[in-house]
């Protein structure tokens, strides 16, 4: 059973004719156990959505439950206010109290719920060896590192075991390096602890890492829903597949498309290319991921002949652009494993690999 189900879920701010219309009936299950990711651009309704769950926000039609229990119903008029939830939830801005010690931090909503002074001391004294924060009690925000505070909060949305946690953006706030690490944690205590979590956040390295299943909004809708790795290497629309990598858009122009092999034109050769969704027309778009692409020095099946215009080091690789322009202007960027020297290079674009929308 769905530990957190909603259903046609609508919600504007505004009203009347200057209503803005912030989602368009979404709806989506959470098992117990799983993590969820709401991903998406800027705007497109992700943290609305989660704030709707968490009671911070009133939606204007749709349900949503928790278990087997109703929490809001448009219909019936029915919404319960945030506390009356038991929800676990985690700001970006992690929105600790200054003055409070983590222990006090931690305990703070057991205190608010009238929990006993020796259940409070018993449950937090359980639940912070867990974050690693055992050692960490006696001090107070400003004495903690990002991470540290990261994990005081997510440790204050555990302690009352909540069936659901929600996780707003829980990574934002960390330097790059800190937020590798941190990823890696959040997802190992997930599983450790067999949480069952809905998070927001805008970064598809960091659904894909973190969650079991990516719902991908756009402009108020759900654009595509799945496991991460049928979202990265099937998506089914041009949003998606932008969306959840890094890609090479092409100027193609179709020839001839049955089922879904397509013939291309680019540059003046042939190549072949794969149809993903609904592509229609002779000027789709063509889309491969950086990662896909091939670079030799002699000619093979499905590639054209570029000039190497500059290569960048990545660390790790090199990440390599070529570049034609004239009367057709061609960007290609590809991975490599060590600098390439100047010249001009067969570039691959896999058929299987080469999405045609």
């Amino acid at each position: 059973m769905s530990i957190l189900s909603v259903n046609n879920l609508f919600l504007d701010y505004g009203s009347g004719a200057s209503a803005n219309p912030i989602l368009k009936g979404v709806s989506m299950e959470l098992q117990r156990g799983e993590v969820v990711a709401l991903l998406g651009p800027s705007g497109s309704g992700k943290t609305t959505l989660l704030r709707a769950v968490a009671g911070l926000e009133s939606p204007k039609a749709g349900t949503i439950r928790i278990g087997e229990h109703a929490v809001f119903d448009g219909e019936r008029k029915l919404e319960l206010p945030a506390e009356e939830r038991n929800l676990g939830l985690v700001f970006q801005s992690y929105a600790l109290w200054p003055h409070k010690t983590v222990f006090d931090n931690v305990a703070y909503g057991l205190k608010l719920r009238k929990m006993g002074k020796q259940d409070i001391e018993q449950r937090v004294r359980e639940v912070l060896p867990q974050l690693g924060l055992g050692h960490l009690a006696d001090r107070f925000p400003h004495q903690l590192s990002g991470g540290q505070q990261q994990r005081v909060a997510i440790a204050r949305a555990l302690v009352y075991n909540p069936p659901v946690i929600l996780l707003d953006e829980p990574l934002s706030n960390l330097d790059a390096k800190l937020r590798e690490e941190a990823r890696a944690f959040l997802r190992e205590l997930i599983v450790r602890l067999g949480l069952s979590a809905l998070m927001v956040t805008h970064d598809q390295t960091e659904a894909m890492a973190i969650a079991d299943r990516i719902l991908l909004l756009n402009n108020g809708k759900i654009e595509q829903q799945g496991r991460p790795e049928t979202m990265y290497g099937a998506p089914d629309t041009l949003f998606t597949a932008e969306f959840m990598g890094s890609n090479n858009r092409l100027p193609a122009r179709v020839l001839q498309r049955e089922g879904s092999r397509v013939a291309l034109e680019l540059a003046g050769q042939k190549l072949m290319g794969t149809a993903r969704g609904t592509a229609t027309g002779n000027d789709p778009a063509t889309v491969i991921r950086l990662e896909q692409v091939r670079i030799g020095n002699t000619q093979v099946e499905n590639a054209i002949k570029l000039p190497l215009s500059t290569c960048m080091y990545l660390g790790d690789r090199w990440e390599c652009l070529f570049h034609r322009s004239g009367g057709e202007d061609i960007r290609v960027r590809a991975y490599a494993s060590s600098k390439l020297a100047p010249g001009e290079y067969w570039v691959q674009l896999p058929e299987e690999s080469l999405w045609v929308f």
